[in-house]
């Protein structure tokens, strides 16, 4: 491999380890992560610190971002590999830094101040992925021209009914 972002050379054109994670590893650290109880778990999972993250919301500063993180900090000679990495809300990834040994009460203590209720979740995966997949509660986004008049869907799957109301909470 040639001098990259992910691959470099060192001084004396030897390879030197990758800085960040393949896709391999970040697939194995995804599913190693807590699932979310009530959430689709391709789309929701939670960091060491119990915080929920959402898949697409990877490398960005919000409060369900998250970063694979090396659990070994990098510079610290840890390797990019699927036992190595963990994902962290950002914020706290970013409190982390280079240190080892945190505990997830410790990390807690960086996460975002922000929590979602179910319902909030729900329509920013709605936002998101254009439907809501929860177990026993399923639905997809009516598109606008559905909504007018103009368009039968043929998915089988319910429009939601989001933002929830009294009949479906």
């Amino acid at each position: 491999m040639g001098s990259s972002p992910r691959h470099s050379r060192s001084s004396n054109g030897e390879e030197e380890r990758p800085r960040f994670f393949d896709s391999k590893a970040k697939t194995k650290c995804w599913a190693n992560a807590d699932t979310v109880p009530g959430r689709h778990p391709d789309r929701w999972r939670k960091d060491v610190a119990g915080n929920i993250v959402c898949k697409r919301f990877c490398n960005c500063q919000g409060c369900l971002c998250f970063e694979y993180d090396h659990i070994v900090p990098f510079s610290k000679g840890g390797e990019s590999t699927a036992e190595n990495c963990q994902i962290l809300q950002t914020r706290v990834n970013r409190f982390k830094s280079n240190k080892e040994g945190l505990d997830a009460s410790k990390l807690k203590g960086y996460s975002c101040e922000v929590q979602f209720t179910d319902k909030e979740l729900d329509i920013i995966e709605m936002a998101v992925y254009g439907d809501v997949i929860r177990p026993g509660n399923q639905c997809r986004c009516r598109t606008v021209a559905e909504m007018l008049g103009k368009y039968k869907s043929k998915d089988d799957l319910a429009a939601c009914k989001l933002p929830h109301d009294k009949q479906s909470a």
